[in-house]
């Protein structure tokens, strides 16, 4: 029997209460249509956005950036002026547009905040901060459906605040969030192995794909004009013509998220589309957020005939369309996509630039030839591709398979027995 069981049996073995939060929680005055019959307590936190939040960082400070974006480290104490903040808080985003589980945060400290809705037991002789932290984590999906918008999306407090969560004595608490702690730290440092282990592969990958597909007597430059035997733009693709149900089609966003070097099925699906791709097809999106990313491309090599969207480019050709993905994927090919290109907002390439693209061929005049060197190319590539990059194979399925481990555990660490109510012990 573990600690945790016999603290259990010991203190509460019929089973525990479950509480809303609005019992037991005291959150910040920054929130809107909160039933006040619920929610007296409220506590004050002067905040900055998050833009000018992150203009205090610098190299050393003692005061934390509470953020639930992607950027959080230390600054000055001066610097945070009137914006400092301390205690012991839980934070969850005002607008999100990742899972909570990604974005809620727990400090105990000195601090700054962006615009959060930050939360704190209001007793800690009952529940601990870093209990309602982790239970809150465990809460994610059901706290993530109470987040509306069209846009960026908000919470609806009051639907936040009745979530109900286990409340143990406080040496269960103590138990729980040791054991959960321990668990962090060792998966924590696992996934940093995991993934320092699968960004050297990654390196090694790039590597020897840029020795393989790289110049030389027998692989000559060919610019993808002179490959192409056709190149046209897609057809705009609103965001409310993608449903569930059509024809698969892909977005130009969907290349920079979504897909590798290669797909053979869209995760998209459209009921209108003028412009179409078939099997073997390369796709190249031309607009996109920075110079080095721009015309990134992909190559479908799946059975159905899709639809592209709008700022899109389809090649055709008669090469090995992997090859080909693999090719444009090169160091030395990204380089002339982001030729020229003007760091803005928004950057964007066209039909006669990417023409101008130039990437290895082997044995250009000899077709039997070249195809046989370009599929064996690829069976290299491919393998070290499904190491680095496959989600249910190698080193990123491994990393996944840690997080659903760790986030199995606390689950059921979390999932205590519910004590029946008075009157049913009576029955």
């Amino acid at each position: 029997m573990s600690k945790l069981d016999q603290i259990i049996n010991e203190l509460c073995p019929d089973g525990v209460n479950y509480v809303h939060l609005w019992e037991v929680t005291i959150w910040d005055k920054r929130f809107n249509s909160v039933d006040r019959k619920k929610q007296k307590q409220i506590i004050t936190y002067p905040y900055l956005l998050a833009s000018n939040l992150f203009n205090l960082e610098q190299p050393t400070g003692n005061v934390f950036l509470l953020s639930t974006g992607e950027k959080t480290g230390w600054t000055n104490e001066k610097l945070a002026g009137n914006y400092l903040c301390q205690g012991e808080v839980v934070a969850i985003p005002w607008g999100k547009s990742r899972p909570l589980k990604e974005v809620i945060k727990y400090y105990k400290g000195k601090f700054v905040t962006a615009d959060n809705r930050i939360a704190t037991s209001n007793d800690t002789d009952k529940l601990l901060n870093k209990y309602l932290y982790y239970c809150m984590i465990n809460q994610g999906e059901t706290i993530d459906k109470f987040y509306r918008g069209s846009g960026i999306k908000h919470p609806n407090m009051n639907d936040v605040l009745n979530v109900i969560i286990p409340l143990p004595p406080l040496p269960v608490q103590e138990e729980i969030v040791r054991i959960l702690d321990k668990f962090t730290e060792l998966t924590a440092e696992l996934t940093a192995e995991l993934t320092a282990e699968l960004t050297a592969r990654k390196q090694q990958y790039e590597y020897y794909r840029d020795r393989l597909i790289s110049f030389r007597n027998d692989m000559p430059l060919v610019e993808l004009g002179k490959l192409a035997t056709d190149m046209y733009r897609g057809a705009g693709i609103k965001r409310d013509e993608v449903s569930s149900e059509g024809i698969p089609c892909v977005r130009y966003g969907e290349i920079y998220t979504t897909y590798n070097v290669w797909f053979d099925k869209c995760v998209s699906k459209t009921m209108t589309g003028s412009k179409t791709f078939e099997y073997g097809d390369v796709l190249f999106a031309i607009t996109g957020e920075s110079v080095e990313e721009i015309a990134k491309s992909c190559a479908y090599v799946g059975n159905e005939k899709c639809f592209a969207g709008g700022d899109i480019v389809v090649m055709k050709h008669e090469q090995n369309p992997k090859y080909m993905a693999y090719a444009l994927s090169t160091a030395m090919a990204q380089k002339q996509k982001s030729k020229g290109r003007i760091k803005s907002k928004v950057v964007h390439s066209n039909i006669p630039a990417i023409k101008e693209i130039k990437i290895p061929i082997p044995f250009p005049k000899d077709t039997a030839k070249s195809l046989a060197e370009q599929q064996r190319i690829v069976d290299i590539l491919d393998r070290f591709n499904k190491l680095c990059n496959d989600i249910s194979e190698g080193l990123p399925a491994e990393i996944e398979a840690r997080q659903k481990q760790y986030e199995y555990y606390r689950d059921k660490l979390l999932t205590l027995k519910k004590k029946e109510a008075a009157e049913n012990e009576q029955l």
